[in-house]
């Protein structure tokens, strides 16, 4: 594979996916794509020394809702699928692949922000100021892929759940 890396700038230029040691086991791998999702790149300083961030980007190729509420009932959610929020703000995108309508979100999202719930049938940006509590999220339809992301600004990825620090790292809550 061509990677663009070399010269005085290369090393700004990520094309490989660095993941977080938590969720580059082959468990967590399996667990996000049987949701359907499809993992371009992952960058934070692993990938990009000081950047300041972290962001995920995926494609949604089907439906998850069953499979989420499942988890639920059973206790087998992930980390990233229990409600939690962040010590910096987030940006999460959803964004829908028909180039001829690209307000079309070729499907339906269902997220919960503080408890309350919203449906996204348009390609999306949604705001989360730091200590805003969000999730679940359930992809209800999709029709066509849908293009999500997300950008926190930390240093790495964290999350804050009931007063403790989920570290991506180690994959524990700290006490």
């Amino acid at each position: 594979m061509c990677m663009n890396n070399e010269g005085k700038y290369g090393k700004y230029i990520i094309q490989e996916n660095i993941l977080p040691p938590f969720l580059n086991t082959p468990e967590a791998k399996a667990e996000y794509a049987e949701i359907g999702r499809r993992r371009i790149l992952w960058c934070d300083d692993r990938a990009a020394p000081n950047c300041g961030l972290s962001m995920n980007t995926c494609w949604i190729v089907h439906a998850d809702r069953e499979i989420q509420l499942e988890r639920e009932r059973t206790n087998t959610v992930g980390e990233m699928g229990k409600p939690h929020c962040h010590e910096g703000n987030e940006i999460l995108g959803f964004l829908g692949s028909n180039p001829d309508d690209p307000s079309d979100l070729c499907g339906e999202v269902e997220i919960y922000i503080e408890g309350e719930k919203h449906i996204l049938t348009k390609s999306t940006y949604i705001y989360l100021p730091a200590g805003i509590k969000h999730v679940p999220l359930y992809i209800n339809r999709v029709d066509r892929p849908i293009f999500h992301f997300f950008i926190t600004l930390t240093n790495g990825y964290s999350m804050v759940r009931e007063k403790s620090v989920f570290d991506m790292e180690t994959g524990e809550n700290p006490k």
